[in-house]
């Protein structure tokens, strides 16, 4: 166990409607981040929020707003994120053609850079960029709805990035977004995992507060 995991609950499961009082709720309970995702209806199938949802969490709290584009060519949109707030901005290796212009974009404006790849892409795809950023996002279920299952042979390739970051000495972070709750995050964490989002197991469940904690305790051991 790691005693620095960083927990990421993630708005897209929140309730929109009281969404200022969601998010006070979990950074009360001791988040340590608050997870943004962002679809675009085409490189995934849901369209969720934007620049301007960024902009509005941030004013509802002073905790580091971790943004996730699942969107294509999102090159194009890298300033609009930034402008609104975004503390870590991460895109996927799926969507950026020009994957190191992208992350050098925005590395230069000094947020916490991140590269994302879906379950099935194979991690060799972003060894040459590790360099230059600061936390690979690895998804463990297919990325574009809330509440899925996780993937559990995701596992292994925790274990193969975090290999691939130690032998080389890459300055990074893993994180790991998607079907992580209080059953599973202990072995996501013992495979190398260092931010754990949490959607569901979080914002699903009743009591909010005590839903983080427990979900916290789990991933500290």
């Amino acid at each position: 166990m790691k005693s620095n995991v960083k927990i990421a609950p993630s708005i897209l499961s929140a309730d929109f409607s009281c969404l200022k009082e969601q998010v006070k709720q979990v950074e009360e309970a001791g988040a340590d981040l608050i997870h943004i995702d962002i679809m675009d209806g085409r490189f995934v199938p849901n369209i969720t929020a934007g620049p301007i949802i960024v902009e509005a969490v941030r004013k509802a709290t002073s905790l580091p707003l971790d943004v996730h584009l699942m969107i294509v060519e999102p090159e194009k949109h890298i300033e609009a994120f930034i402008d609104s707030g975004a503390d870590y901005l991460a895109v996927h290796f799926e969507a950026s053609i020009h994957l190191n212009r992208t992350l050098n974009k925005i590395k230069d404006s000094g947020l916490n850079t991140g590269v994302v790849v879906n379950p099935s892409t194979a991690l060799c795809n972003i060894e040459e960029v590790l360099p230059i950023i600061d936390y690979v996002l690895i998804m463990s279920v297919n990325p574009g709805f809330g509440g899925q299952k996780f993937i559990p042979e995701v596992l292994d390739k925790i274990k193969k990035c975090r290999k691939m970051i130690d032998v080389g000495k890459f300055n990074c972070l893993i994180e790991v977004d998607g079907g992580v709750n209080t059953e599973n995050i202990s072995s996501i964490v013992d495979a190398g995992a260092d931010i754990l989002v949490a959607g569901y197991s979080v914002f699903g469940k009743a009591n909010i507060k005590e839903a983080l904690r427990e979900l916290k305790a789990k991933a500290i051991g």
